[in-house]
């Protein structure tokens, strides 16, 4: 590989081990010093992806000040935000504060953004002990810096939203944005999302729809869920079952699906798709607790004939897309609103 191809990619910021690409590292090189190709960013909040969160909060009893001090020694120790249990990160809106004069991502100094790639591949530095934040929810109020390299992806804030609304819609952008994709690719009639009532699930039952499906099923935890997600028009069938017990969720879903989508930040998901997807169907897992063994031995084990993708949080244009669905659909509005502006401390949710 040319060095430039390596630079873009961030490999010079790899500390540990040698030759690895900045997700797979040990520790970051967190210098705020940017190299001609690179940008930093004044960070102003960061949003811990929903299963890192959700395992930081149950590890520590809930204790706010333990999981600040846990997320502080990851970012510490690593130079990084990546949850050493779970593997995963989130994302971060921040100000633009400097731009290499070889930067390709065609930013500028004063702009507000969202990166739109993994905190586990951004170098961090977090210079305020993080003072602002309880501990108790995904956002987390800080102060510090973030490298962007030639390969990293960032959005504008958009000004017609609060800064919570866009972070948590970016957050999960890929989702619906991957899910349009599949079933425009594949001609779906029929969608069950598990986890339908949280950020992802219900961005991704909308964008379903937009794309022609026909026949949506919303799998939720709790008729509290259920209640809400009718409430919300999003899904022809709503359905409660813990997604994590494969036969429930076959019985459930009832007659297998064209295409599935996983939106639970909970491992033992897999088998319960597998079951709910048809011959010939798709399922798609957007959680961060998803094992690859687990779906892919699963579905050997039960002879299914189905295609399984790994959401990768990236399709061209998600951003804009996911920020459109939550602009348009007022049912969309109504399950992401109460968990931005009326979340309780401490109360993990079962859906991303």
């Amino acid at each position: 590989m040319r060095g430039t191809d390596r630079r873009a990619l961030g490999v010079h910021r790899v500390l540990e081990p040698p030759g690895v690409l900045p997700q797979a590292a040990l520790r970051l090189d967190a210098d705020p010093a940017i190299a001609l190709d690179e940008v930093r960013i004044a960070v102003e909040r960061l949003n811990l992806d929903a299963a890192s969160f959700r395992q930081l909060s149950e590890a520590h009893g809930g204790d706010g000040d333990a999981v600040r001090a846990a997320v502080l020694e990851i970012v510490r120790t690593r130079g990084k935000m990546q949850n050493p249990v779970t593997g995963s990160g989130g994302m971060l809106i921040g100000v633009v504060d400097a731009v290499g004069p070889q930067s390709p991502l065609g930013l500028a100094v004063d702009q507000r953004v969202a990166t739109l790639v993994s905190l586990t591949l951004t170098p961090l530095w977090i210079t305020d002990g993080l003072a602002g934040w309880d501990g108790r929810s995904e956002q987390v109020p800080a102060h510090g810096t973030a490298i962007l390299f030639a390969r990293s992806t960032a959005a504008l804030l958009p000004d017609d939203l609060p800064d919570a609304v866009a972070l948590a819609v970016l957050d999960v952008c890929g989702a619906p944005a991957a899910t349009a994709r599949i079933v425009e690719r594949t001609g779906a009639r029929s969608v069950a999302v598990l986890g339908a009532a949280g950020k992802s699930g219900c961005l991704s039952l909308a964008a379903a729809a937009a794309a022609g499906a026909e026949e949506l099923t919303g799998l939720v935890r709790n008729e509290a869920e259920a209640d809400a997600l009718r409430a919300a028009g999003l899904a022809d069938r709503v359905v409660v079952a813990d997604a994590t017990d494969p036969l429930a969720v076959a019985d459930a879903v009832g007659t297998p699906v064209d295409v599935t989508v996983v939106c639970v930040d909970v491992p033992g998901a897999e088998h319960g798709a597998v079951l709910a997807t048809a011959e010939g169907g798709t399922v798609v897992f957007f959680s961060m607790a998803t094992s690859f063994s687990a779906a892919a031995l699963g579905a050997e084990g039960m002879a299914a004939d189905v295609t399984m993708l790994v959401g990768n949080g990236y399709t061209p244009g998600h951003a804009a897309l996911a920020l459109d669905l939550y602009r348009q659909n007022q049912g969309v509005r109504s399950l992401i609103d109460p968990r931005v502006r009326h979340a309780r401390p401490g109360d993990p949710r079962a859906t991303a």
